[in-house]
């Protein structure tokens, strides 16, 4: 039989060997990956008490946490700044949005001289109006292609 140290206790746990061998393998495991990533400093000493609860161990080594607030200087200006002002936020610069809406704007004027009744078909699709109701609406037959799919022609 073997023992093994529970924390909360206190105390001393005899186990058979087999389970004292698959334990302390498993801690050890877990152990050798926080202090791999620098979050755990544990001494050789003190390894057994490790029971892979990291959040309650006195020998936790956490990460400096820094604040968005957290004045940084600029190396080019040497000008002070929050890290908040130099963090980008994942959105899409407004110079993008805007040339984007230009385009849009110039596809639909183009598509407006090319084919008047196009706006007016999109919107009636919008409403979930079938092919036929929306050739009855805007006033043109429904002629069918040669590839299967249905268009609209002028009356």
């Amino acid at each position: 039989m073997a023992k093994i140290f529970d924390k909360p206790s206190n105390k001393w746990i005899e186990v058979p060997n087999k389970t004292y061998a698959e334990y302390m393998k498993y801690c050890s495991n877990h152990r050798k990956r926080m202090q791999a990533h620098g979050l755990c400093k544990c001494p050789r000493a003190k390894w057994w008490q490790c029971d892979t609860v990291c959040a309650d161990c006195i020998h936790q080594n956490l990460p400096e946490t820094v604040s968005l607030d957290e004045p940084v200087t600029d190396c080019s200006s040497e000008n002070e700044m929050e890290l908040l002002d130099v963090v980008m936020d994942g959105s899409e610069l407004m110079e993008e949005l805007l040339c984007d809406a230009d385009e849009l704007n110039h596809l639909l004027k183009r598509l407006q001289e090319l084919m008047p009744e196009a706006l007016k078909i999109g919107k009636l699709r919008d409403d979930e109006l079938t092919d036929t109701e929306i050739a009855e609406r805007i006033g043109v037959k429904r002629t069918p292609s040669s590839t299967g799919s249905t268009g609209f022609a002028r009356s």
